[in-house]
């Protein structure tokens, strides 16, 4: 049975400057989660803790209920951002090498990475030196040491990093098929519009704290603040924008609209019109006033895109 891996009140600076300060979060089993945030932000160092390589001043990270040894460590799975593997060497002698660092034996090890080679599409490079491949190809290949020893946890620091689309495809397939059989996956990304996509959970991390953290779909409501998407046909269908109204003035629905108490255009576009909600604002109001003027075929909450979230937490 997987385990979660738990950060708590962890803290490491760097002669006076505070890489993590106090932070705290959760990878869960089977979950991949999006670890974000700005260049300097703290996730290399966060990453870098849990797998050991560096020691952090203060706090607790656990798996499951134990501590992490060197012994636990050794079955995480880690790829760095900075690529690590050897440029001379070949790559199926180099990931059959790296498995039996592992503790698997010969067959064993040839087995699997025949496996991920072929399931990563780099079976006919098996036998090329890692300097010859393209840099996407070499991505792949990092992918693959950190999956060869089947890993009970996965690390990934920026693992989509250079990747056209279709490698994108290819590696996240790999991720998710790990996630579905229950090892927790952390990643980082700048790629947003990926993490939102493919993450079921999400960390960000801003100047070495924790800034939202959770299920990916909650963070986004729990940032939401009140707004609203609205689409109405107008009862008249003559009614034409009111050209005495200032340039950029709301017009039609979006100036009917406006006069509900607590309400203000966000933006407008042809019928869609997107309006923000005060906190005392009633919706069941705008609603009612969308009524009146036409029927109304769309009235449903917005949920802010992930990185209109990083922007809003991180400014």
């Amino acid at each position: 049975m997987q385990e979660v891996l738990t950060l708590a009140g962890v803290t490491r600076t760097f002669g006076d400057r505070r890489a993590l300060d106090d932070i705290g979060f959760s990878v869960r089993p089977g979950r991949m989660t999006g670890f974000i945030g700005a260049n300097g932000a703290g996730k290399t160092t966060a990453m870098r803790i849990i797998l050991g390589v560096l020691a952090a001043d203060s706090g607790r990270i656990t798996l499951g209920d134990r501590e992490l040894t060197p012994e636990i460590r050794r079955r995480f799975g880690y790829m760095p951002e900075e690529r690590g593997l050897y440029p001379k060497m070949k790559v199926v002698d180099q990931l059959v090498f790296l498995g039996r660092i592992h503790g698997l034996d010969r067959r064993t090890a040839r087995a699997r990475v025949a496996v991920l080679l072929d399931r990563l599409d780099l079976a006919d490079r098996a036998q090329d030196q890692l300097t010859t491949l393209s840099l996407g190809n070499q991505q792949r290949v990092q992918v693959a040491a950190a999956l060869v020893h089947d890993p009970v946890l996965l690390v990934l620091d920026e693992p989509f990093s250079g990747l056209d689309p279709l490698a994108v495809d290819i590696m996240a397939e790999q991720l998710r098929t790990r996630a579905d059989a229950g090892v927790p996956v952390l990643f980082s990304s700048h790629q947003l519009e990926l993490v939102e996509r493919l993450c079921d959970d999400v960390v960000i991390i801003d100047h070495g704290r924790v800034a939202a953290a959770g299920d990916a779909h909650q963070v986004r409501t729990e940032q939401a603040g009140r707004r609203v998407r609205i689409v109405v046909d107008p009862f008249d269908d003559s009614a034409g924008p009111d050209l005495t109204e200032p340039a950029g003035a709301p017009t039609g629905l979006a100036s009917f609209l406006d006069q509900v108490p607590g309400a203000s255009l966000h933006t407008q576009d042809g019928p869609l019109v997107v309006m923000d909600l005060a906190p005392d604002a009633d919706d069941q109001a705008l609603l009612a006033a969308a009524q009146r003027y036409g029927a109304v075929r769309e009235f449903a909450p917005v949920l802010p895109t992930l990185a209109e979230i990083f922007r809003e937490v991180v400014r």
